[in-house]
């Protein structure tokens, strides 16, 4: 009988992958692609409609709703390795946009979700 085992089991495959991307997976790979930083509560609504656009395009995101300061936010996200962050604040509001901050390039400023959505789809990030 022939045995042909490639990585061994799924945990070891797992494994070499983490090992491999050090946590900073590639967008299409990362289990969170966006999160959602509203700056205060009551921004709260804007960022839920913005986390349902991005999910109606297939991409796997999350609000952070909590009432801490947006700088603690920002640090989690990124000690979290996830890819973008969209920060809300009255100006996103107002203009109907969103202040996009990449993992490994940081600040791009502030873009339509349009915008946001082709930049995420070039990277391989919708899932549809």
């Amino acid at each position: 009988m022939i045995h042909r085992v490639v990585f061994g089991s799924i945990e070891r495959f797992i494994g070499i992958l983490i090992e491999h991307f050090a946590g900073k997976f590639p967008l299409w790979l990362s289990p969170v692609q966006v999160k959602i930083l509203p700056i205060s509560d009551q921004y709260i609504d804007y960022a839920k409609e913005i986390e349902m656009t991005l999910r109606k395009e297939g991409l796997r995101c999350e609000v952070d709703a909590r009432t801490e300061k947006i700088g603690y936010k920002i640090r989690t996200a990124s000690l979290e390795k996830i890819p973008y962050m969209l920060i809300i604040g009255g100006k996103e509001v107002q203009t109907d946009s969103v202040c996009v901050r990449k993992r490994e390039d940081g600040d791009l400023g502030n873009m339509s979700i349009d915008q946001l959505l082709k930049i995420l789809n070039a990277e391989g990030g919708s899932t549809q």
